[in-house]
């Protein structure tokens, strides 16, 4: 029997599946990821359903991670809350990757004016405080944002436009994206400088190739490997952010579960019923860990020069 043929992805995919670590990281991202997806269905209870009958329980096995101040079930709430997790990470994610991938491109592939001028402003805005920025971003657009969307309704009578939970998550998607993509940037112009002086792209230049095609067919491709390792890890650091920024208020408030926001709430009673915060601050500790564990497993696989 002939042996397959091997190539980059499957050689890295069998590196990957040796690393115990890396594979448990992907079960427990799959995993998220189905919950996220499935999650108001799986949930024992409504997570936003109160009962004040029932407030502050310990964990049970009617409430497996008890109760909070208002009587909703913590579990529900945690498991929502992974859906809330996931779409700010691949939201912002996607964003801050499609500046950083186009404004790193361009800047590696011609040089000159435009390499300084988009360095220039990717190191002004990586100089920038996170929070001050977020900050600013949600206390100067989310007055005019809801006022537009109050409008919207008036005008549509669609109760869609008065969710609140949309202004959050557009002013936490827009404002993360603005502090996510310079690191993507600079990775993405490492790559292009060091491919755009390959044999390949010469004689691609050669042939007559307009630089467009080049850089999407024969430049961009090739620069990948890093690009996935650095996604992968930031799809963790978003989780992180948006559970920091709606820990300090600034992110997706109540009622939306939010970890970040079942955090700050658990904090303020955590010596009197600590299950409060243990419980999301658990889950996200591990959905973090996993995607370190990823990210290093991604990069052992696609990078096998750089292994000890």
């Amino acid at each position: 029997m002939e042996d397959r043929p091997t190539s980059l992805w499957r050689d890295a995919w069998k590196r990957l599946r040796r690393n115990k670590l890396a594979v448990t990281g992907l079960w427990i991202v799959a995993v998220l990821v189905l919950v996220a997806a499935i999650g108001p269905w799986i949930t024992p209870y409504d997570f936003l359903s109160q009962n004040l009958d029932a407030r502050n329980l310990p964990p049970s096995l009617s409430h497996l991670f008890g109760t909070d101040d208002l009587g909703r079930d913590v579990i529900s709430r945690v498991i929502y809350g992974a859906r809330t997790a996931f779409l700010v990470a691949v939201c912002v994610t996607v964003i801050a990757l499609l500046i950083g991938v186009v404004l790193g491109a361009i800047a590696g592939f011609y040089g000159g004016i435009f390499d300084r001028v988009m360095m220039w402003f990717t190191d002004m805005t990586m100089s920038v405080p996170q929070l001050l920025l977020v900050v600013v971003i949600n206390a100067s657009l989310k007055q005019p944002i809801a006022t537009w969307m109050e409008g919207m309704y008036l005008a549509t009578l669609n109760p869609i436009w008065r969710n609140s939970a949309l202004v959050d998550f557009v002013l936490v998607f827009g404002s993360m994206a603005l502090i996510s993509w310079p690191p993507y940037a600079r990775l993405v112009r490492a790559q292009v400088l060091s491919i755009r002086s390959r044999p390949y792209v010469t004689a691609a230049r050669a042939l007559g190739l307009t630089n467009r095609i080049i850089l999407l067919r024969y430049v961009l491709p090739n620069a990948m490997g890093p690009l996935i390792v650095a996604v992968s890890a930031g799809l963790g650091t978003a989780m992180v952010l948006e559970s920091a920024f709606s820990f300090l208020g600034v992110g997706v408030n109540p009622p939306t579960p939010s970890w970040g926001n079942m955090i700050s709430d658990g904090l303020r009673v955590w010596t009197n019923y600590p299950h409060l915060l243990i419980a999301p601050a658990a889950v996200l500790a591990v959905v973090t860990v996993a995607f370190n564990f990823l990210g290093d497993g991604l990069n052992d696989a696609l990078n096998p020069k750089g292994q000890k």
